[in-house]
């Protein structure tokens, strides 16, 4: 997530919308270690081809070591929300693939803790993330293991459905989408509107496209 000067680094997948969404904690802040090794683990896991567009993007999933996350189960879930059909795979021009460690890839997903999360945040882009949020960085998208592990009091889901917010909203800057607001009250929330900052009337929401393939947009944030 690219923090912006002022409040607006990774929703609710159905289209239906909830006027007021319930704030759900998965679990308790200080199960997540605010710093860790600062050395990762990269997954020993790889996947088939999925979307159509002719670019193909392949990456790697590191978890930072020492922390209680499977690095191979984080890279599956991962694919799934890459793979899923209101997901990137929609978009007409890129593809992408899971590889494993020693493949050649041209992005880094890593999951770290809120300190290390904040030091590569800061080193990739100069941007303070607070111990909170997280970032796209040169090369790949940084996780904030708290962000992985809590989700959002904004959001009043499923663990794995924040997860693929936070996927789709990094991916998004990936692929070159910048932030945006919402488009109206009761409206899904875009997938690049930094929803961990208030959803400003529209209903949380995690995926790029809707049901029928269009892109969930807004106004571009300010």
């Amino acid at each position: 997530m690219r923090i912006t000067p002022a409040p607006g680094p990774k929703p609710n997948p159905t289209p239906t919308p909830r006027s007021t969404p319930t704030p759900t904690r998965h679990r308790a802040e200080n199960d997540v270690a605010s710093k860790g090794t600062g050395s990762f683990v990269t997954a020993d896991a790889d996947g088939t081809k999925v979307g159509r567009g002719p670019r193909l993007l392949r990456y790697v999933v590191e978890v930072e070591a020492g922390i209680e996350i499977s690095p191979t189960r984080a890279a599956n879930e991962i694919a799934d929300i890459l793979a899923a059909p209101r997901g990137w795979t929609r978009n007409q021009d890129y593809s992408f693939q899971l590889v494993g460690a020693g493949a050649s890839h041209d992005l880094t997903v890593k999951i770290a803790t809120p300190g290390t999360a904040d030091a590569l945040c800061w080193a990739g882009i100069h941007q303070d993330t607070k111990g909170e949020y997280n970032c796209e960085v040169p090369g790949g998208v940084v996780v904030n293991l708290k962000r992985w592990v809590e989700g959002s009091p904004t959001f009043d889901g499923p663990i794995h459905d924040y997860r693929a917010l936070i996927i789709n909203h990094e991916m998004g800057h990936f692929l070159g989408h910048a932030h945006m607001t919402c488009a109206g009250p009761g409206r899904p929330a875009p997938v690049m509107m930094q929803q961990i900052k208030g959803l400003h009337g529209c209903v949380a929401n995690a995926w790029p496209y809707d049901q029928n393939g269009r892109l969930v947009s807004g106004p571009h944030a300010p």
